[in-house]
């Protein structure tokens, strides 16, 4: 899992140099092409490259807000027997009988349709620091709901589970 975190800082690291050859090179290239057709008021390439210089800016700082959260990230910080940044975990809607899986994400990262979600939501804030086996219970958008861990698997690698017994 280490290896998982210096793979996406690797892949920031890329992406933030493609975007800086862009931004640097690229599109001043392309606004000075846009600027010798004459009027800018009416010039739509112009326009075109001046905003994707602006994504471009915005992207390239919350790549570097990403990649300097991962530098301060520390594996042998995150405890390796219970719910923290990285997990995958398998609950139980103790409700609908439903099984979920759910992954521990950056901020950034979320895609709920994915099952990736942060420890700051609702549903990650009642499971963090949890273990296999606890009944938590967790106030979303939709109500209360109360979740049986089944299975953990850390950022480590560690593997651990609980069966349901049925009561709760």
């Amino acid at each position: 899992m280490a290896n998982d975190i210096e793979a996406k800082r690797q892949s920031i690291r890329e992406e933030l140099e493609k975007l800086n050859y862009e931004y640097k090179v690229e599109i001043p290239k392309r606004i000075a092409e846009a600027r010798a057709y004459g009027d800018l008021k009416e010039n739509a390439e112009y326009h075109a490259a001046r905003e994707r210089q602006s994504f471009v800016q915005a992207l390239i700082s919350q790549l570097n807000a990403q990649l300097g959260q991962l530098k301060e990230l520390n594996i042998g910080d995150i405890a390796d027997d219970r719910i923290g940044f990285g997990a995958t975990v398998s609950v139980i809607d103790l409700d609908s009988d439903d099984r979920m899986e759910f992954i521990f994400v950056a901020p950034n990262e979320v895609d709920p349709s994915a099952g990736k979600i942060s420890l700051s939501s609702p549903i990650g804030n009642a499971m963090q620091n949890k273990k296999a086996g606890e009944i938590v219970e967790a106030v979303i958008p939709a109500g209360k709901r109360r979740y049986f861990i089944e299975k953990i698997v850390t950022i480590h690698g560690n593997v651990l589970e609980e069966k349901y017994s049925g009561e709760a």
